[in-house]
């Protein structure tokens, strides 16, 4: 699915529009350059969730739960440079029956479900961006 937003606002619709599909146990990587809009997203699928806690990035933390239809485990490796190491932790989440959502999944390198949806996010402009979600494994 190819999708162009022209605000944040339409990026978030578009993460709660995916949301409404998800099952449990759900994995969804998103890549993208520092800015680009992941988290952004992440509070799109967040609202489809029924999660109203305000979501934030978890660079600093790593992780962080929020609870709704499902649970939603939301990751962020962008300050983990040896995934590898944080494998057990990371895995409880990963294969967790809530959803797990990882920005920067491209670090997760063998750490990567072989079935999930893969979401990235080009900047085209200031507000403008070019989302391209791929279903994996199905």
């Amino acid at each position: 699915m190819h999708i162009i937003t022209n605000s944040p606002e339409e990026t978030i619709q578009q993460g709660k529009l995916l949301a409404e599909k998800l099952k449990e146990g759900t994995f969804i990587g998103l890549y993208g350059v520092l800015g680009a809009g992941k988290t952004i997203f992440v509070k799109g699928v967040a609202e489809g969730l029924g999660i109203t806690e305000n979501i934030t990035s978890p660079s600093f933390v790593i992780l962080k739960i929020y609870e709704g239809r499902f649970p939603l485990y939301h990751i962020d490796l962008y300050r983990i440079l040896n995934p590898e190491e944080e494998e057990e932790m990371l895995n409880e989440y990963i294969n967790s029956d809530g959803i797990c959502i990882v920005e920067w999944a491209e670090r997760l390198g063998s750490l990567l479900p072989k079935k999930r949806i893969d979401v990235k996010i080009r900047i085209i402009d200031v507000h403008k961006r070019e989302i391209d979600i791929e279903y994996i494994g199905d």
